[in-house]
């Protein structure tokens, strides 16, 4: 849901318009799925990376706009908070010394980033959630300038109806209320972006979700929120809490969230433009001039506008995405799970294990989502999330045992081929799996860092959160791997 959206007020007329629209959009998607008008997979590895952004004490520095004023760079953009910046990083091939390229690429950007941020009193962090917000930190007023964030704001809390509850149990427990999104925006992550063909979409979307739990076990960077310790990666459940349109009486009835694991396995990535349409009303409803089935009629093809927009208000851990680029329709599947930091070389890392094992899992001759209920997987997800390396994960042939064991005997080795294949190089390969290696052997993420570091400070907490969070910015911008931070 990038693109910018005017300031307006929706009519009843407007949301049966839009249903329409989005309705004919869906029938022309299967028209274009059937006459397969898709560009095929390519290995091209695109990232989108949030930020955020402290001042000298690394408290939350509400400065987006000037800070993306002096980086003066069109791939740098809002985020939801004034604290929150993102980068998209153009795709690049994976083969090769790709990786690496892209590895140098992202730290070339951030650099300049950064120095441009400091001139404007501001530092840039890669983390999962900044552990020195406050709740005072995070209103209404604290949203980012552009206007499609005040109106979804608006619409989320039209359709609750009441203020966001968030309650998360952890080694603490967190229970409070928003009366905006704003919480939001203390989410921030690394989206991992994969084009594949029609045919092989749904192997990859269900590969994508059976990983999604060792994913977030070995990268997890995100333990507090609002001074308290909660999960290793908070993140999950407070983006799930934060953008819940639904009051408790729908909740009770069913009502799917609109951050979401999904429930069963697909067989085409129809399956979950339908399920979109079918399940979700809409938040946004602005319809576009293009008609979409007069585009296909002229030989043309259409952007599918609200089909889009609607897509991109419903936030799967691994969504569809179908862009045009180049007058081409592609299809990509965007991996969500992943926080940000703590450093380049580890996000290049955890990018090097998803791609290496999203090249074959999907491929495999007796598939994984035919093995294990797509419970399991869910299931994986909520245990890595609240207990990152200590969790137990299921797994095919393993049973039920402890993550970083799951990663070393099982997902490690299938990683390497799996980059053998995409044709990266042996030692890039080799150098970016030692990190994930290096963190199972050792049980530290980014999330156990900062517990350990807080712990050792003692004291009043938010003191010893600001502490850590200046420490963690000094060791980011070394680029060493978290593994081997110093305590």
């Amino acid at each position: 849901m990038g693109r910018d959206v005017p300031v307006v007020v929706f009519s009843r007329d407007d949301r049966r318009k839009y249903r329409e629209k989005v309705r004919r959009c869906l029938d022309v998607f299967a028209q274009m799925l059937r006459e397969s008008r898709f560009e095929l997979e390519r290995p091209l590895a695109g990232l989108e990376i949030e930020l955020n952004i402290v001042d000298a004490r690394g408290e939350a520095a509400m400065r987006n706009a000037q800070v993306l004023a002096a980086i003066e760079e069109p791939d740098w953009a809002t985020e939801l908070g004034q604290f929150n910046i993102e980068i998209n990083v153009e795709p690049q091939e994976l083969g090769g010394d790709g990786v690496l390229r892209l590895e140098n690429d992202v730290r070339d950007r951030l650099n300049h980033a950064e120095e441009r941020a400091h001139s404007q009193g501001g530092h840039l962090v890669l983390i999962g959630i900044l552990p020195t917000l406050r709740e005072q930190d995070l209103g209404e007023g604290t949203l980012s300038a552009n206007p499609r964030y005040r109106l979804l704001n608006e619409q989320i809390f039209a359709a609750r109806g009441e203020d966001l509850h968030l309650c998360i149990e952890g080694v603490e427990r967190l229970d409070t209320h928003a009366d905006s999104v704003a919480p939001e925006a203390a989410c921030t992550s690394v989206q991992l972006h994969l084009q594949v063909s029609p045919e092989a979409f749904a192997s990859h979307w269900n590969a994508a979700q059976a990983i999604a739990g060792a994913q977030v076990a070995v990268a997890a960077n995100s333990p507090y929120l609002f001074g308290k310790e909660l999960h290793r990666e908070t993140r999950i459940a407070l983006f799930e809490q934060a953008t819940d349109t639904r009051p408790a009486e729908l909740k009770t009835q069913g009502v799917r969230p609109r951050v979401w694991f999904g429930e069963r396995w697909i067989t085409s990535v129809f399956d979950l433009f339908e399920e979109n349409v079918s399940y979700y009303p809409a938040l946004l409803p602005l319809c576009e001039p293009e008609d979409p089935r007069s585009e296909l009629e002229q030989g043309r093809i259409p952007h599918l506008h609200e089909l889009t927009l609607h897509n991109g208000t419903i936030y799967r851990w691994n969504r569809p995405v179908y862009a045009v680029v180049n007058g081409m329709p592609h299809l990509r599947v965007e991996n969500r799970v992943l926080p940000a930091g703590p450093s380049v070389s580890d996000i290049a890392a955890n990018a090097a294990f998803y791609y290496g094992l999203m090249r074959k899992l999907p491929y495999a001759e007796r598939p994984i989502w035919s093995q294990m209920s797509f419970q399991a997987a869910e299931d994986n997800l909520g245990a890595a999330a609240r207990q990152g390396l200590e969790a137990r994960l299921y797994w095919p042939g393993m049973g039920e045992v402890p993550a970083a064991e799951l990663i070393l005997r099982r997902l490690l080795p299938l990683a390497h081929e799996g980059l053998a294949e995409w044709g990266v190089s042996g030692p890039v390969a080799d150098r970016l799996l030692a990190i994930i290696e290096g963190r199972c052997l050792t049980g530290r993420t980014g999330a156990s860092w900062q517990v350990e570091r807080v712990r050792a400070h003692g004291g009043e907490r938010h003191e010893a959160l600001r502490a850590m969070t200046v420490d963690y910015i000094e060791r980011m911008h070394s680029n060493m791997p978290v593994h081997i931070w110093d305590m």
